[in-house]
């Protein structure tokens, strides 16, 4: 699916209301070209994984976290499954105190109440209330921690169709050499391809990829335990133990820290 969210001549309008937001939920893989237009754009998953390609940088992004597209910036997504998501257009006047460049934001529980009160809109005319929510995500946007979440995508079409398939599967146990078989590379190549194109090994980055769809699953509710078996580890101890290395908390404190 590729038709945009709105209208691409709305999305590019030096007039209109300060900001635009929209959500769309369907039955199919998403696949956004690569585009641009003169709104800035927050962007985020409300269900699985996206892949979004934004100026030079590519990441594997979970539903806690969304990314900020600076006006003018070249830009494409690809959904890991049906695609759920929303997105918020800023006009370009109101973004010169925004970020400069495109970035991973952890998402406050403010921040993905007010975007959904702005889903509900209809019509363009500005009134107080709408002027002052505005005002808040904008805030928030302003507020919001970089995150350095990752992992990059990498750029060899070989490498990113096992990227894709791990993200779509996360659990998918296929050792690096099945996955170089599959894929048409050489194990030392793939393995030497992966840390330059991404700065991550192949355990790193699919173990990177594993994480992010844990905080999908431990937003939901699930119960560690399970999330733990269903990302692909072996006990919960061990998943524990990766969680706290790379977010610096264990799985069970990580919502409270994230609110």
């Amino acid at each position: 699916m590729t038709d945009p969210l709105i209208p691409p001549a709305q999305a590019s309008a030096t007039e209109g209301p300060l900001l635009l937001a929209v959500s769309r939920e369907t039955g199919e893989v998403r696949v956004t070209r690569r585009h641009r237009h003169a709104r800035g754009q927050l962007l985020g998953a409300a269900q699985g994984l996206l892949s979004v390609d934004a100026g030079g940088s590519r990441w594997v992004v979970p539903t806690t976290h969304a990314v900020w597209i600076p006006p003018g910036v070249p830009h494409g997504l690809r959904s890991h499954g049906p695609f759920s998501g929303w997105s918020v257009y800023v006009a370009a006047s109101a973004c010169a105190d925004l970020y400069r460049q495109p970035c991973v934001l952890a998402v406050s529980g403010l921040l993905r109440e007010a975007v959904a009160r702005a889903v509900s809109w209809t019509g363009n005319d500005p009134d107080a209330s709408r002027t002052r929510l505005a005002g808040v995500i904008l805030d928030e946007v302003r507020s919001l921690p970089h995150a350095a979440l990752g992992p990059p995508m990498p750029r060899d079409a070989r490498l990113i169709r096992i990227a894709r398939a791990l993200s779509d599967r996360p659990d998918d146990g296929r050792r690096l050499r099945e996955w170089a078989a599959w894929a048409g590379i050489a194990p030392r190549t793939m393995t030497r391809r992966f840390v330059a194109e991404t700065g991550f090994t192949f355990t790193e980055w699919r173990q990177r990829v594993r994480l992010l769809k844990a905080l999908e699953w431990l937003a939901a509710g699930r119960p560690v335990t399970a999330v733990a078996l269903d990302s692909g580890y072996d006990n919960v101890s061990a998943f524990i133990t990766v969680f706290r290395q790379v977010f610096g908390v264990t799985p069970g404190r990580y919502d409270a820290v994230m609110r």
